[in-house]
């Protein structure tokens, strides 16, 4: 079975059913952010007054990432034309709150540069312990007001991010915090949202689904 095939297979049943806040995960290039887009494609279909779209995490920090940015955005409206797209690096409850709705899909993509910019934002070498300690308070509060975003959202929810925890443990202390912080996210996320996809070689797999 083909990738396309696959992920029209696991979308497949009665439209109410199908399109649900929904958690995908896996591994670089796993074709998470395709299946995303997949959704967000099924949405429009089903009627004329749904609307999707996409909130971006990354943030064009140097003339790679600017250039990687703008090609995606290119090749996204190809694919998916009627996929809205706006930058939030950071306040991302803020963002589901001010953009939700009932005929709105939204897409978040992608979590793990969510948590980069609170876990190892620019300047961090420079910051002393309280500013560090503080830092990690403001980011404690934000997950708990994004978890609390994502059980209230009107509409269906699609969060794309990383699973990194499959590998061997990291060497370096930071590493392994980013690892442990960015895999209890995920199990958080994987809690409150009714489908859990993982993504591996463009093939969807689902560890959770609330029609089984």
């Amino acid at each position: 079975m083909n990738p396309a095939s696959a992920l029209s297979a696991a979308t497949t049943g009665p439209p109410d059913a199908r399109i649900t806040t929904e958690l995908i995960v896996g591994g670089q290039k796993s074709g998470k952010s395709r299946r995303a887009e997949q959704l967000a494609c099924d949405w429009l279909a089903l009627s004329g007054a749904h609307r999707a779209l996409l909130i971006a995490t990354a943030e064009p920090g140097d003339d790679e990432m600017r250039e990687r940015i703008a090609r995606h955005q290119r090749e996204r409206a190809e694919r998916v034309p009627g996929l809205g797209t706006v930058q939030e690096p950071h306040d991302l409850a803020a963002a589901l709150l001010r953009h939700g709705g009932a005929q709105t899909l939204l897409v978040v993509d992608c979590l793990t540069l969510w948590l980069s910019h609170w876990s190892m934002p620019i300047g961090l070498d420079a910051m002393d312990s309280p500013q560090r300690q503080a830092l990690a308070l403001d980011w404690e509060k934000q997950r708990a007001l994004f978890l609390e975003a994502i059980r209230k959202a009107p509409g269906p929810v699609v969060l794309v991010g990383n699973e990194i925890g499959l590998g061997v443990i990291p060497l370096g202390r930071a590493v392994r915090a980013f690892v442990d912080a960015l895999g209890t996210l995920n199990q958080q996320l994987a809690q409150i949202c009714p489908r859990v996809t993982l993504m591996v070689a463009g093939l969807p797999l689902t560890l959770k689904d609330p029609c089984r």
